[in-house]
C-alpha cells in the first residue's frame, strides 16, 4: 500500500485492527489538487498516512451510539435530528470521525425511513434534520427524494440539512436535473433546504464548485460551511481566513471551525488547543465583521463547545454551543490549561 511516506506490505487484518480506511479519492478532486499549488497539504486529506497506525483515540468520540434513538437516527439536542443515510462517500477523509462506519457495511445506516419518521412525528420540539452519512449526496436523486417522502409531511420540520463534502469531491454531482425539483419540493413543503459543505482549505473550492453553489443558491438553496482544524494541512490563520472569505464571497456562510477530534487513526491530525486559539483569532483579525460567521467547535461527548480564550490566568475559557441539558447551553466555563493538550478530557483539574 503506498503511504505518504513509503510504500508498505501490509496484511487486509493489519488494516482492519489499526482501522485504517482503504485510499479512494475521486479523480476530479486528484486533478484539482494537483493543480492548485497546495498539493503538499492537500494530499494529506485524502492519501493514506503510516502516522494512522499509531494515533490512538476511540471510535466514537461523540457518544452518537448512546444518542441513537431508532436505527440510523440520532437525537442528541432537541432541535435536531442527525439521519445517517449512507455509509459510502466521494472520496475517503484521512481524518474521518465516523472511520467505525465509512466504507464498510454498517448497521448504523438507516434501514426504515418510517420508523425514523414515526420518532421525529412524535417529538415536535425536533425542527430540523441534518442528511448525513457517509455522504448522502452518494445516494441517488430518486433515493433522496424517497427519504423525504418521510420527511417532508412533518409539520413541525422546518429545514432539511444535507452534509456533503461532494462539491469539494465531484460538483459535477450537482448537474443532475433532478436535483432543483427536489430542493423545489422541500421549499413547496414550507421547509428550508439547507446544504452544508465541507471545504477545509480553500484549495478545495473549484470554479465548478462555486458555479454551481451560485446556481443553487439562485433556486432558494442556503449554504453553510464546516471545516476541521487540521495538522499540516490548514493550520494556518491565512489560509483559513481566505477560505473562509471565499466562502462568503460565493455565498457560503461560515458556520463551524471543528477541533479534529481523538479518533484512532486519525488523531495526529490534532492541533493543541493553543495554537488552535491562536489559529482561531488570527483567522477573526484578518476578516471583515459580515465574514467572521464562525465558531471554533469542540464537538465532545457532553455536547458543542465554543472555544473561547486562553486567558492570563493560565485557563482554557469555553461555552456550551449545544448541550443534551437545555440549561448548560450557553454557560462559559473554564480549566485549567495543559501544554499540548488538544481535547476537553486532556485539561485535567478545577472546572470553574
Amino acid at each position: 500500500m503506498k503511504f505518504i511516506e513509503e510504500t508498505r506490505v501490509v496484511s487486509e487484518g493489519e488494516l482492519q485492527i489499526n482501522n485504517i480506511t482503504p485510499y479512494h479519492v475521486t479523480k476530479f478532486y486528484r486533478e484539482q489538487i494537483a493543480k492548485n499549488g497546495y498539493y503538499d497539504q492537500l494530499k494529506r486529506i485524502v492519501e493514506p498516512s503510516v502516522e494512522e497506525f499509531e494515533s490512538p483515540g476511540t471510535l466514537d468520540t461523540s457518544g452518537e451510539h448512546d444518542n441513537t434513538v431508532v436505527p440510523g437516527l440520532q437525537h442528541k439536542y432537541p432541535q435536531t435530528g442527525l439521519l445517517l443515510v449512507t455509509e459510502r462517500c466521494g472520496s475517503y477523509c484521512r481524518y474521518c470521525f465516523r472511520k467505525r462506519i465509512v466504507g464498510k457495511t454498517s448497521d448504523e445506516i438507516a434501514p426504515d425511513f418510517a420508523q425514523v419518521a414515526q420518532y421525529i412525528a412524535h417529538h415536535p420540539e425536533m425542527t430540523n434534520v441534518l442528511i448525513s452519512g457517509g455522504d448522502p449526496l452518494m445516494l441517488s436523486t430518486a433515493k433522496l427524494d424517497k427519504i423525504l417522502d418521510h420527511l417532508l409531511p412533518i409539520n413541525h420540520l422546518s429545514s432539511i440539512r444535507f452534509g456533503t463534502k461532494m462539491l469539494a469531491y465531484e460538483p459535477r454531482r450537482f448537474e443532475d436535473s433532478a436535483l432543483p425539483a427536489l430542493f423545489e419540493r422541500i421549499q413547496k413543503s414550507g421547509k428550508t433546504p439547507i446544504i452544508v459543505t465541507h471545504f477545509d482549505h480553500v484549495g478545495e473550492i473549484s470554479s465548478d464548485a462555486e458555479q454551481k453553489v451560485r446556481t443553487l443558491r439562485a433556486q432558494g438553496v442556503q449554504f453553510l460551511n464546516q471545516a476541521v482544524l487540521l495538522a499540516k494541512v490548514n493550520d494556518d490563520p491565512e489560509i483559513l481566513a481566505e477560505t473562509f472569505a471565499k466562502c462568503h464571497e460565493i455565498g457560503v456562510r461560515p458556520y463551524y471551525l471543528f477541533q479534529a477530534r481523538p479518533v484512532k487513526g486519525a488523531s495526529h491530525f490534532q492541533v493543541a488547543l493553543r495554537r488552535g486559539i491562536e489559529i482561531a483569532r488570527g483567522i477573526n483579525q484578518r476578516l471583515s465583521g459580515i465574514e467572521k460567521t464562525f465558531k471554533y467547535i469542540m464537538s465532545h461527548y457532553t455536547g458543542k463547545i465554543e472555544i473561547l480564550d486562553l486567558g492570563d490566568d493560565g485557563r482554557v475559557y469555553m461555552r456550551y454551543h449545544q448541550n443534551k441539558v437545555s440549561e448548560k447551553i450557553g454557560r462559559i466555563f473554564s480549566r485549567p490549561h495543559v501544554e499540548a493538550a488538544c481535547w476537553l478530557d486532556d485539561l485535567q483539574g478545577n472546572e470553574i
